[in-house]
């Protein structure tokens, strides 16, 4: 029986990380997501690159893309899909996020 992946990435979310990982002068192995304490709800979202995989790190193999998981962010995390919106104002990775019980009013933050 296969193992469930910790997370999904869609097609504009693989997309834009492999756009990411091709303008990257050092060579990283992919994007790292973890959670911080911080917003108005108590955490939100991080994403950055990854020179190399942590020794606890959640490996997300998919659509062509490496994301490791934060180990401290792993249980926050579970289920949760990775996409990428653009619309006139922004643009950047969104979590559909099962665990979550609540965002705050500007959508930067978000509880458990």
């Amino acid at each position: 029986m296969a193992r469930m992946q910790a997370m999904t990435v869609t097609d504009a979310a693989a997309n834009r990380v492999k756009a990411l990982l091709a303008q990257q002068d050092k060579p990283v192995v992919g994007l790292r997501v973890g959670v911080k304490s911080r917003g108005c709800s108590g955490m939100s979202y991080s994403v950055e690159f990854a020179e190399e995989k942590g020794k606890f790190d959640e490996v997300v193999e998919d659509k062509g893309v490496t994301i490791l998981i934060d180990p401290k962010a792993s249980m926050f995390l579970f289920g949760t899909e990775m996409d990428y919106a653009e619309d006139k104002l922004q643009s950047g990775f969104t979590f559909k996020n099962p665990n979550e019980k609540g965002r705050c009013g500007c959508g930067e933050s978000f509880h458990v």
